[in-house]
């Protein structure tokens, strides 16, 4: 009898077993995996767009590398989404990818980005208002365009207008070296009211610690207007269409992501930090990008689960 009612209570655990076992399949949470480029403005980015979802119910997860690697892996399925792509400078990459449908753009989350040369802003005021009117001052300016690490393609776009003496550039020559080493000089230099010429874009903290100005380039070498967009896999977003519909109404001005940038590059604040206090601060424009977003479950709208965890 006894062990009967051993068999029959082994039974019934296995059967409540399996029962959570096919709730808790049912209601696992979403893992929702970013690329992430080894760039201020990507990392903070990617960190709000994290906080946000996992206050709805989703996990995350951020793989660290190269901005080609990070998006190859949205193409391939190994990541779900990324949300640092510049263009036109990525274009040759990125366009085919999307072309082929190996990627969707989905949100211009940097609609005003800007990538280009730069001078400051005495510079400016003395005349230098385009890269057209370099060569007037060559001297002044020792012949140096001052880059980021080499094969960069500002770098590239730069050396390449020398080879063909677009703008008259011939004799100047590309000065590669790391954003920040490039950074050190170009405040060193400005400090001195020395006249330098360097590759600038935003967002960044440069354009709220320096007083800086972007060239002019009527033969449009840089491609025109620049904008950073979110990347996402065609299978994943058709499989999770509430993770696609949050990225795509993500979108951050470039002086609100400077300020981002600043605050994390700078002001050495931790990156978790950055990203939680500017959500409970900015309630009303996250409220836009999660506009007919559920939590994770399905349950209720993303904003009360949102309010509910950062409302002051």
């Amino acid at each position: 009898m006894r062990s009967g009612m051993t068999g029959y209570g082994a039974r019934l655990l296995a059967t409540a077993a399996l029962s959570l076992g096919v709730l808790g399949s049912a209601y696992a949470a979403t893992q929702v995996k970013f690329g992430q480029p080894p760039w201020p403005g990507a990392s903070v980015r990617t960190e709000v767009a994290r906080e946000l979802l996992e206050a709805i119910g989703y996990e995350t997860s951020v793989t660290k590398g190269s901005w080609t690697l990070d998006i190859m892996g949205v193409a391939q399925g190994s990541l779900d989404a990324d949300v640092a792509l510049w263009l036109p400078t990525q274009k040759s990459t990125v366009e085919p990818l999307a072309k082929s449908g190996k990627i969707d753009l989905i949100a211009k989350i940097v609609p005003d980005a800007k990538y280009d040369l730069v001078v400051p802003d005495y510079v400016w005021k003395a005349g230098v208002h385009c890269i057209c009117d370099l060569h007037k001052y060559a001297d002044k300016f020792d012949h140096t365009i001052y880059g980021i690490e080499a094969g960069n393609d500002g770098n590239v776009l730069m050396k390449n207008a020398i080879k063909h003496n677009t703008y008259d550039l011939k004799g100047w020559h590309v000065q590669p070296s790391s954003a920040a080493a490039m950074l050190t000089q170009a405040g060193r230099d400005m400090r001195r009211k020395k006249w330098i010429v360097f590759l600038g874009w935003k967002p960044h903290w440069m354009n709220i610690k320096y007083n800086i100005r972007y060239l002019e380039d009527p033969k449009k070498i840089w491609g025109g207007k620049s904008v950073v967009w979110t990347a996402i896999n065609p299978a994943f977003a058709a499989k999770h269409p509430n993770v696609k519909k949050f990225l795509s109404q993500m979108v951050a001005p470039a002086k609100i992501e400077s300020q981002w940038i600043y605050d994390y590059g700078q002001k050495k604040q931790p990156l978790k930090q950055v990203a939680g206090t500017w959500i409970k601060n900015n309630l009303d424009l996250v409220s836009q990008w999660m506009q007919g977003v559920k939590t994770a479950d399905g349950r209720q709208d993303a904003m009360a689960a949102l309010k509910a965890k950062f409302s002051p």
